[in-house]
């Protein structure tokens, strides 16, 4: 639960939005959990009913069917999305963040009226494809080309490459893809050459895109991930997402907002992990007693709850700062990195405290043990959040 000093951070809509997802969670998510982490399919029907609370549309203008929210209210539904299914949170949170954020931001008007209404109420779905084999953290290596080529009604860019763990991409309501891609090349002032990258719109039912088959994953079974091959895709020159050669820093400004998100979906996982353990720490008798009335036990609960209280303080600061127009990069990475190892942590000493129960799947602490070693690689590994921070101490890491 988020503790009383947070809640007082928090308008009454909030809270009351924060309410309403937990209940959906506890009552919709939680139930059919296990079933669908081991059948690994997403349940597009739980993600429609998520489109019809308006979740998809909430940190976007009634004026494009959103909800008229702000980003803490997304972060507020993924973190207790989080708590019971972290892939169903992260569904929400790719397909916010990576999916509908570049189009709403940098689309044209005519962009958005083609893709926003569906895709803010949760009819469909949205990726985007940044990640290449080569190029992970170091996203300037991306290999996967766009060029300008005449077409039957004018000119076309023709993309050829490929991208992996790419979410939400091969989803039956997928719709869209952003592909980041090299269309050209510039000189800089000391005669080296660099990559000019830019974002294009690539329809998910477009010749020449391939889906492959869903990755194989330590966790998230139930998100949606697959690599992809465009081979000669061809969409209209009007698709160019934002200016040509902006690419590059219109993805670094939406994985920064990813960051306070994700953060976010990290410190639901670990509120997750301190409910379940406290409630089987108040039930499971040893000895003729609680094991919670044990001092490690209970030492070990109060240390899960200061990280998840951390982990929440941090989110919290970097989405305000977002909502205000505040810088909040050092903040995202800072947040990022607390609430991953807090995820990791949480999950480690639930299980624990569980024992042999704890290594069982249908055991919800068993799936974030699974799920949260992820929370310290995607949306930028805890690597690329120190490399961040220390720069921001103004050093050179």
């Amino acid at each position: 639960m988020i503790h009383e000093t947070q809640a007082s951070m928090l308008s009454e809509e909030q809270r009351k939005l924060s309410q309403v997802v937990r209940d959906f969670a506890d009552h919709v998510v939680a139930p059919a959990a296990y079933q669908y982490d081991t059948e690994r399919r997403l349940p597009i029907e739980i993600i429609h009913q998520m489109g019809e609370m308006g979740l998809f549309g909430l940190p976007f203008p009634v004026d494009v069917g959103g909800q008229g929210k702000d980003y803490v209210s997304l972060c507020l539904a993924v973190e207790a999305l989080a708590r019971v299914d972290q892939s169903i949170a992260v569904t929400l949170e790719a397909g916010v963040g990576l999916g509908i954020m570049p189009i709403f931001r940098h689309g044209t008007d005519e962009q958005k009226q083609a893709w926003l209404p569906d895709l803010v109420t949760g009819k469909k779905l949205a990726a985007f494809g940044l990640t290449e084999a080569e190029a992970g953290s170091d996203a300037r290596a991306t290999k996967t080309t766009a060029r300008l080529a005449p077409g039957a009604s004018g000119d076309e860019w023709v993309i050829d490459g490929s991208k992996q763990f790419i979410t939400n991409s091969g989803t039956p309501i997928t719709s869209v893809i952003t592909i980041t891609a090299v269309t050209g090349e510039s000189v800089r002032a000391d005669g080296s050459v660099a990559k000019e990258l830019s974002s294009i719109l690539v329809p998910a039912d477009a010749d020449g895109l391939t889906v492959g088959p869903s990755y194989d994953k330590v966790g998230w079974h139930t998100s949606d991930t697959h690599p992809l091959t465009l081979e000669g895709v061809r969409v209209p020159a009007s698709n160019l997402l934002g200016e040509r050669g902006r690419g590059y820093a219109n993805f670094l400004h939406v994985l920064d907002e990813g960051r306070i998100a994700f953060a976010a979906l990290a410190t639901g996982a670990a509120q997750g992990c301190l409910e379940e353990a406290l409630r089987y720490a108040n039930e499971r008798i040893v000895f003729g007693r609680t094991i919670g009335s044990n001092q490690h036990i209970a030492f070990t609960l109060a240390r899960m709850q200061a990280r998840v209280h951390s982990a929440r303080l941090c989110w919290l600061d970097a989405a305000l700062k977002q909502v205000h127009g505040k810088p909040f990069k050092t903040e995202a990475s800072v947040a990022k990195l607390v609430a991953g190892e807090a995820a990791m942590a949480n999950a480690r000493d639930a299980s624990q405290i569980f024992g042999g129960y704890g290594f069982l799947n249908e055991n919800p602490v068993a799936r974030h043990y699974r799920d949260s070693k992820v929370l310290e690689v995607g949306e930028g590994t805890t690597e690329v959040q120190l490399m961040i921070i220390a720069r921001d101490l103004g050093l050179t890491a």
